[in-house]
């Protein structure tokens, strides 16, 4: 595949992003100016779009908006994910509890990922987009993760993500990281502060459960102060909505808690 083909296929994921974002409808010059795109290629790729059915151009005003057709697109991806919709409730039981952000994450090669996310309600706070991706190294879900693999696999996946992430300062080596992992196993969970997101931190567990084959963490993050003054409640919360999705009777998660 050519870079121009490339390309093009990044700019279309892109166009469809920012409408996700906006929610309305937006011109060719706002998608140019937006997204930093040569007007020329932007009206190319939005005609083709409005060809194939995706975008529809309201020519009185002259601006777009996605179709149905986009929707349709990923409508069946939630069930085929959650099934039964167990993690997902347990999602929504931590937040109804705590307020705070709450994720769903998976693996996806070297990175921890963002599958389902749920926005805190608190006025301070930290944003994170549901698809986003972040170095398994480096997050308290993406220890987690790395707590159901053998060592040889924990050892490869962190020396390429290390050739994955481009600042220097934020690669570990690999007897850090499976120092985290070593905790995660004899605790029952992951505590991250300042990871990703300095000033922020993150509780993590793994759920008894998987997605598409894959391990999952359930994490809540937010504001490390406030996570300090409730820790033991947050991690009491994550307990019992893990509890909720587990498919035996033996599953169990320790809640002693040093931070």
């Amino acid at each position: 595949m050519s870079k121009a083909q490339v390309k093009s296929a990044t700019r279309v994921l892109e166009v469809l992003e920012y409408f996700k974002l906006g929610q309305q409808a937006r011109s060719m010059s706002e998608l140019a100016s937006d997204l930093g795109y040569p007007q020329s290629s932007t009206t190319v790729l939005l005609k083709t779009l409005v060809t194939l059915g995706y975008l529809n151009f309201d020519r009185r005003e002259r601006v777009y908006f996605p179709t149905p057709k986009v929707t349709a697109l990923g409508d069946w991806v939630p069930k085929a994910l959650f099934g039964s919709g167990k993690a997902v409730d347990a999602l929504n039981d931590v937040h109804a509890a705590t307020g705070e952000g709450v994720f769903l994450a998976v693996k996806n090669d070297v990175y921890m990922q963002y599958l389902k996310t749920k926005e805190s309600i608190h006025a301070l706070r930290f944003h994170i987009d549901e698809g986003t991706m972040r170095p398994l190294t480096r997050s308290a879900a993406g220890w987690v993760l790395l707590s159901t693999l053998p060592a040889d696999k924990v050892d490869n996946i962190v020396r390429r993500a290390n050739i994955a992430t481009s600042h220097p300062a934020e690669r570990l080596k690999v007897k850090e990281v499976q120092e985290k992992i070593d905790q995660v196993r004899q605790r029952g969970f992951a505590w991250a502060e300042n990871i990703p997101l300095e000033g922020g931190a993150t509780l993590a567990v793994l759920l008894p459960t998987t997605v598409q084959g894959q391990p999952v963490a359930l994490a809540l993050g937010g504001v490390a102060d406030r996570f300090k003054k409730n820790s033991e409640k947050y991690l009491l919360t994550l307990k019992a909505a893990a509890r909720s999705v587990r498919d035996t009777d033996d599953f169990d998660l320790p809640i002693e808690i040093e931070l």
